[in-house]
């Protein structure tokens, strides 16, 4: 199943586009790759100014792409386990993998398990120790 049909299945998908007006679209040839990720529902996550604030001055850097994620919905994390597809950014569904840096905002300490969740969604070791040269700097 690809992500277009996992979209279908999901009670918002909106939630996992990333089609907002002003949402930035940097191409591959950019040096770093950023996401900009927020351990909570998309709701929360965009109704926070500091995500705005840190999306639109990463981006504002010439070498830097900055993509955003946040903790999926429960059912679509359970789609995303049943069907093994990785969790992705919202702008080009680059999976969590794929980038350079992951930048976590933590807001408050209910949401730090989601970062863990995150990570695993993503396909990236939770400990530090057992990820290889090549995985993000998280």
């Amino acid at each position: 199943m690809n992500r277009e049909d996992l979209l279908l299945s999901a009670a918002r998908p909106s939630r996992y586009l990333g089609t907002e007006v002003n949402a930035s679209r940097k191409g591959e040839e950019t040096k770093i790759h950023f996401a900009l990720a927020f351990p909570d529902a998309y709701e929360v996550g965009m109704s926070h100014l500091g995500i705005q604030i840190l999306y639109s001055l990463l981006n504002g850097l010439p070498d830097v792409a900055c993509e955003r994620c946040f903790a999926p919905w429960p059912d679509m994390e359970q789609l995303l386990r049943k069907h093994r597809l990785p969790l992705a950014s919202l702008e080009s569904q680059r999976p969590l993998s794929a980038f350079d840096i992951i930048g976590f905002s933590l807001q408050y300490e209910l949401s730090y398990t989601n970062v863990l969740n995150m990570l695993e969604l993503g396909g990236i070791p939770i400990r530090r120790e057992n990820r290889g040269e090549n995985s993000p700097l998280v």
